[in-house]
């Protein structure tokens, strides 16, 4: 099997099995997580960069306030996705991450019509607004909104947006995106602990190594997804994409025995429906491309 297609299923793989790590820290609060997050995310990717020897690079890029700007932007959108999941993944709303995700990709789309002004072809239209009816419908049926999905489509997406534009690769990104987070993630973590309520350091050993071990739970399938996409083709990378909110809905049903009504399964399967025509379309219109060029 073609090593990139290993590399990008193991990456969606342990971004599916997210929530088994999280729920393990289900005893400390979703924005202390979170802070522990970007603070060993940061030492993780900053080892990285300095053993793979791109620190003087990185470092050049990083001066640059037009490039630091940018990654604000995005330090900020992926603050709030990953406090976002980690709730949900705590709250036991694992199903709301796995449709937060699913229909992640066709809110890409959208924001890149409203935004960038590209033109989308009448399938995708097609999957958009079926799409939106699921979402829609299982609003009705729940009769609330699923924030923490809408959350995680929203944040994520506008984070794909913002770096599209951006000037770096994705991991000198991310290490400057969690740098520019690093240091309200610190005050906050040593102000929590001056309050007696941080949870590092005053709680047990397996806490402890869990808390330390997000850095590299997160950098994990960043480098093999990052190592994918330079071996086969992205719209591959894009299809293998589902992966990760298909094991995160199976956890939520079959592990978490999460409330699946039968409305919920008629909203999930209309998004389902929008995105079975969505990767379609966009298979056909590839297939076609080929054949002329």
């Amino acid at each position: 099997m073609n090593r990139g297609i290993v590399y990008a299923v193991a990456a969606y793989v342990i971004w599916g099995l997210f929530p088994l790590y999280y729920r393990l820290l289900a005893h400390v609060s979703a924005l202390q997580l979170t802070a522990h997050r970007v603070v060993w995310s940061a030492l993780a990717l900053a080892a990285v960069i300095v053993l793979t020897r791109q620190w003087p690079q990185w470092r050049a890029s990083a001066a640059n306030s037009g490039v630091r700007r940018i990654y604000a932007v995005a330090a900020v959108l992926i603050a709030i996705n990953w406090f976002a999941f980690i709730w949900a993944v705590n709250a036991g709303q694992v199903l709301q991450t796995s449709l937060g995700y699913f229909i992640t990709p066709l809110v890409n789309v959208l924001l890149g019509a409203l935004v960038l002004r590209e033109r989308l072809r009448a399938g995708q239209w097609c999957a958009i607004a079926l799409t939106a009816v699921g979402v829609i419908y299982l609003v009705l049926s729940y009769g609330s909104t699923p924030w923490a999905a809408l959350v995680l489509a929203l944040s994520f997406g506008s984070y794909g947006l913002v770096k599209k534009t951006a000037p770096l690769p994705a991991l000198d990104g991310l290490l400057l995106e969690t740098a520019i987070l690093v240091l309200p993630a610190l005050v906050y973590l040593v102000h929590v602990d001056g309050a007696g309520t941080g949870a590092f350091l005053r709680s047990d050993a397996v806490t402890h190594l869990l808390l330390t071990g997000t850095g590299l739970v997160s950098t994990t399938p960043l480098l093999l997804f990052a190592a994918a996409a330079r071996r086969i083709p992205l719209t591959l990378v894009g299809l293998l994409f589902y992966v990760a909110p298909t094991l995160q809905f199976l956890l939520g049903v079959l592990v978490y025995h999460e409330p699946f009504t039968h409305a919920q399964a008629i909203g999930f399967g209309i998004v389902w429906v929008g995105l079975l025509c969505f990767s379609a379309e966009s298979a056909l219109v590839r297939r076609g491309l080929a054949a002329t060029s």
